[in-house]
């Protein structure tokens, strides 16, 4: 009888041990799964294509804080198309220690990175969606730099991140060579395709109809002018048509031009450069190519 107990009580104190150890380990695996790591992301600078247009050439970097045409970076964290972090940083405005540096907490998973950086001036508003969606809701697109990427969290150590931002807009610059009117106000540019929004993963426009981009006219009548325009293309390079309106102040169109056959690319700037205070004007399809976003002409479109 003693030696059936003694076994009895060896066994209970066996399962005891046993469900011990389950419990144990069920414990830190519950623990692995809630444990989160802090992530540092630093946005090294924007890579800067210096090529000739359209083939061949060489790439730049600038830091982030140099480059003024930058005023605000937006960073997300998605898990699949949930988002699990997201921060924007606006030039001079505070709240960070370094612009272009971010701080952060994951969990254990995997995440696509989306990093935007942007011009920003008052009211302007850009929403980023999903790794996917993003675009600007307010009146115009500004210059943009998009960087996304993979992010795997294994354990709880530390993450140290780094991201270089590529240019992924088209720029149009229009500029007349006769004075302004006295009545014009405004300039009008039409894009027949291209879009606001953007695909962060490809730097592509989610649309293709087309949109308009009014600007103001600050100088004095008889002076030259010009204004700039950014726009999402959806391929890397499109063909299209754009229209340049001039508005008086009620917003009626003073002058039209339609320019046909517009060559744009991403990275790339394009100068349209002809009469447009004038009531008529004849395009013609003589360009010359750039050799850099910021000092070239670029593809220069006269009409």
């Amino acid at each position: 009888m003693k030696k059936i107990m003694f076994l009895a009580t060896l066994c209970l104190f066996a399962l005891s041990c046993s469900n011990e150890t389950i419990e144990s380990e069920l414990n830190e695996v519950m623990n692995s799964e809630k444990a989160t790591a802090p992530v540092t992301v630093r946005v090294n600078g924007f890579s800067i294509t210096q090529e000739d247009f359209p083939t061949g050439g060489t790439r730049a970097e600038q830091d982030v804080a140099d480059y003024s045409g930058v005023k605000a970076i937006d960073i997300a964290f998605y898990s699949g198309e949930t988002e699990v972090y997201k921060t924007t940083q606006v030039r001079g405005q505070g709240g960070y220690s370094t612009f272009g540096e971010f701080s952060c907490n994951l969990p254990i998973g995997s995440y696509t990175m989306v990093v935007v950086g942007r011009g920003w001036f008052d009211g302007d508003v850009f929403t980023l969606t999903s790794p996917t969606v993003a675009a600007y809701t307010s009146d115009h697109v500004r210059e943009t730099f998009v960087a996304s990427q993979a992010v795997n969290i294994t354990s709880a150590n530390a993450v140290n991140l780094s991201a270089t931002l590529e240019r992924i807009v088209a720029q149009v610059t229009v500029i007349s060579t006769d004075g302004k009117s006295a009545e014009a106000k405004k300039v009008r540019t039409t894009f027949a395709a291209s879009g606001k929004g953007l695909n962060p993963s490809t730097g592509l426009a989610t649309t293709n109809t087309g949109f308009s981009n009014t600007v103001g006219v600050s100088t004095a009548v008889g002076v030259v002018s010009s204004s700039v325009n950014f726009a999402f293309l959806y391929s890397n390079e499109q063909t299209m048509s754009v229209t340049v309106d001039v508005l008086n102040e009620a917003g009626n169109v003073i002058c039209t031009h339609t320019i046909n056959n517009v060559p744009l690319k991403r990275n790339r700037k394009t100068t349209l450069r002809g009469p447009i205070y004038t009531a008529t004007a004849v395009a013609s399809s003589a360009f010359q190519l750039e050799t850099d976003w910021l000092d070239g002409d670029g593809n220069t479109v006269y009409f």
